[in-house]
């Protein structure tokens, strides 16, 4: 696979995604054809480029990720916040309500 191309590919899909709904990195993986590669959808975000909506991005419990000594998790949940995505107690997104499927 050549993670140059399939990175942008990923970046041009999160593009897509709208204010207020997420997508999971499983479903851009089997979206670009890739169904085992969840995790590299994950690794193309930690190097996103500057104006990709990459905090629209959860994994498939509808969590944030946590991420080694990086803040962005509580930044990733203050810009989902601030789009009108609710967490409930347990820091979950309800995905079948947040979850954009038009990929």
């Amino acid at each position: 696979m050549n993670k140059s191309g399939f990175y942008q590919q990923v970046y041009e899909v999160v593009a897509r995604v709208p204010v207020g709904w997420v997508v999971t990195y499983g479903q851009i993986a089997r979206h670009l054809g890739k169904p085992g590669a969840a995790r590299t959808v994950g690794w193309a975000m930690r190097h996103c480029p500057e104006g990709v909506p990459w905090h629209r991005v959860v994994n498939s419990r509808g969590e944030v990720s946590q991420r080694a000594r990086d803040l962005s998790t509580g930044v990733q949940k203050d810009l989902l916040g601030e789009e009108g995505v609710e967490l409930d107690t347990k820091g979950r997104i309800d995905l079948v309500r947040y979850g954009w499927d038009e990929i």
